[in-house]
């Protein structure tokens, strides 16, 4: 919890549509607020896996004075009681990571990509191009009429 090692995995089952694990926190006086995120997390060279708890609320002073795990006025508490179950989340893990790198090598693989961005900066050239030369003659024309509008007023003055 908070990146200190608090407790060990006990016992996991496997079901369906869900893994359950049992984990033995190693001091009464470690207290987890019900409302935390849970992730299970691959760390490390050798992929050893952790879980995570994230406490998602802060808790006083006060409401963790002299509180006691296994009392049953527990339950009604912000804490995670003895024998409580809490929902996880599969985390980060190399697998997934390893996965979206290979699928992003393999799109700048595709000699389409290529083509089509070819297609895009050529098309990139040839739109600042023709901006280029609108500017131009946008240019010439601004000349031309001032050159007129100067011989027009000096030809009245």
């Amino acid at each position: 919890m908070r990146g200190i090692s608090i407790g060990y995995v006990n016992k996991i089952q496997v079901k369906y549509n869900y893994v359950l694990i049992k984990v033995n926190i190693t001091l009464s006086s470690i207290l987890i607020p019900k409302n935390s995120l849970v992730e299970t997390t691959q760390t490390g060279l050798l992929n050893d896996t952790v879980i995570d708890i994230t406490p998602l609320q802060t808790i006083s002073n006060q409401d963790a004075e002299k509180f006691n795990v296994f009392n049953k006025s527990c339950l009604k508490s912000v804490f995670l009681c003895h024998y409580d179950y809490i929902k996880g989340e599969r985390g980060l893990n190399y697998d997934d990571l390893v996965r979206a790198a290979t699928r992003i090598s393999q799109r700048f693989d595709d000699p389409m990509l290529f083509q089509l961005a070819r297609m895009l900066l050529q098309n990139t050239i040839d739109i600042s191009n023709e901006f280029i030369e609108v500017t131009d003659n946008m240019s010439s024309i601004t000349i031309f009429i001032y050159d007129y509008l100067y011989k027009l007023f000096s030809n009245q003055l």
